[in-house]
């Protein structure tokens, strides 16, 4: 009883470092964004990076409760504060940064990589390549399709949402991604009921990509 009252504590003071770590790791994100990626106007405004890092903190401690101590947790830590960005410049600007999207493309690959080599999961890691293949060639199709409908930037990003979607599993790739729409429909339809039909922006579609991503993973797993 005692040794697992313990663990348990344990358990939860890792949830609770992975959200402090979240936060933390967050603005530093931005100072390098506003650094290197200086066209994008700098750093955002303080209750921006607030909130950038509240939800950075939440989404990181929320993988860390569904996925422990797993092998493939830092991958979904590095989704964590890289999406939040991604989400964050494209609300603000209607812009996926490509260097960024290459870097969630590359970096959640290559962290996929360890589980995949010295974790016997090989399955999970091709998998995890196709479903990033499938979900960008479907939005590429959708593009040419409707090119007013979806932008490049939603197209790249589909890459690596595929990447993480495909390696939680086929079902996953599919729910996700038609989760993705549905979630960009019902903001579409609430900024319409807000701001109504001639005063009406372009809903940026990452944000909801991202967060389809996210709710896949913590509970269709």
């Amino acid at each position: 009883m005692f040794a697992t009252s313990n663990e348990g504590t344990a358990y939860w003071l890792v949830v609770l470092g992975a959200g402090i770590f979240g936060s933390a790791l967050s603005p530093v994100i931005e100072l390098l964004i506003a650094k290197h990626l200086p066209r994008l106007g700098g750093l955002p405004a303080l209750s921006v990076r607030i909130t950038t890092a509240a939800l950075t903190g939440l989404a990181c401690a929320a993988f860390t409760l569904r996925f422990g101590m797993s092998i493939a947790l830092p991958a979904f830590i590095f989704l964590a504060a890289l999406g939040v960005q991604l989400a964050r410049i494209d609300v603000a600007q209607h812009l996926l940064p490509n260097p960024l999207v290459l870097m969630l493309l590359a970096g959640g690959f290559l962290l996929f990589l360890i589980p995949g080599l010295f974790n016997k999961q090989a399955e999970d890691l091709l998998r995890s390549v196709l479903g990033s293949v499938i979900l960008f060639v479907g939005y590429l199709i959708l593009r040419l399709i409707s090119p007013g409908g979806i932008g490049m930037g939603d197209v790249k990003l589909a890459a690596p949402v595929g990447l993480y979607l495909g390696y939680l599993g086929w079902s996953q790739l599919l729910y996700g991604g038609l989760l993705g729409f549905i979630l960009n429909g019902l903001v579409t339809i609430l900024v319409l009921s807000r701001k109504g039909r001639n005063k009406a922006t372009e809903v940026a579609h990452g944000p909801s990509m991202l967060s389809a991503t996210a709710t896949v993973a913590l509970f269709l797993t």
